[in-house]
């Protein structure tokens, strides 16, 4: 799978780790930015650049990472196609897939650090949208949601 990563400054070092463990998982790694130190850089360009690269189909899914992860998830959330959560527990991150199909996992990275971030990486990585009936029929609600505006 490929996998998109971008993180603004505060995401930037865990960004790093998490673009070793991905390659490890053995899935190609996406880097978009930051590739370097930048007090004054916005998430929002980040979670765009994660945004574009999910709708263009140039990653199959996401890694997102900000100081709280919020402000990513929220600005990600804004673009068509992209299904994005801040997720800080195995749970969220596996279910939000399986039940979900979310693609842009958005993780905070004042709030988790290197081992907490590898299992929930792992956790939304290795999930796979069900397409239960029940599951199938929420997700064509929320697209009815993010179709009409």
């Amino acid at each position: 799978m490929k996998v998109a990563l971008a993180a603004d400054h505060a995401g930037l070092p865990l960004k790093t780790e998490i673009a070793e463990l991905v390659k490890s998982l053995g899935h190609e790694v996406l880097d978009l930015g930051a590739h370097q130190y930048d007090k004054d850089d916005d998430y929002p360009d980040f979670a765009r650049y994660i945004g574009q690269a999910i709708q263009h189909g140039q990653a199959e899914r996401g890694v997102l990472l900000c100081g709280s992860g919020v402000g990513a998830s929220i600005a990600a959330t804004k673009m068509k196609g992209v299904r994005a959560a801040v997720c800080h527990d195995a749970y969220s991150a596996a279910q939000g897939v399986e039940h979900d199909d979310l693609n842009v996992l958005c993780l905070g990275s004042r709030i988790i650090g290197g081992a907490v971030a590898d299992v929930l990486v792992r956790a939304f990585l290795g999930a796979t949208f069900s397409k239960e009936e029940r599951h199938q029929r929420r997700l064509d609600k929320v697209m009815g949601i993010e179709a009409a505006g």
